[in-house]
């Protein structure tokens, strides 16, 4: 099924990869960005940030980022600050976000990615760490 659904990813992270394998499941191909070596334009993040309903802090990835040495836990950064370093370091954007026409979506948890899809999972799911996400029919587990 081709819908227009697109994931900014990061391979080396196992929510961004489930998240994706999850879309797969529901028998979609997305358009994966590696957002790390093609980062989304600053307009672009902005609006996937107005659209998911989330600030910049709360997209604001601190693990295995430059985070500290960057001094970004200062609350008295502003919006313009903090995205003004996430386009600085890619890395400090957090994954995976989700397009798709339902909506916009931070995919932390991974199941998240289940509320914005089209089209239910095809059968059976389980995350890299074991958890079952959908059984056999592809319903979701809760």
């Amino acid at each position: 099924m081709t819908t227009d659904i697109v994931v900014y990813h990061n391979p080396d992270c196992g929510t961004s990869r489930n998240t994706l394998a999850m879309i797969r499941n529901a028998g979609i191909e997305p358009h994966v960005v590696d957002y790390v070596k093609t980062p989304p334009s600053r307009a672009m993040l902005e609006s996937l940030m107005e659209r998911a309903g989330l600030s910049p802090r709360e997209v604001l990835r601190e693990k295995g980022t430059p985070f500290a040495e960057l001094g970004l836990g200062d609350e008295s950064l502003g919006d313009t600050a903090l995205v003004d370093a996430m386009m600085e370091h890619p890395i400090l954007i957090n994954r995976p976000l989700v397009v798709s026409p339902l909506g916009v979506r931070l995919c932390r948890p991974s199941e998240a990615v289940l509320d914005i899809l089209p089209s239910p999972q095809q059968g059976a799911f389980t995350k890299e760490d074991g958890e079952q996400v959908a059984d056999v029919a592809g319903k979701r587990i809760a």
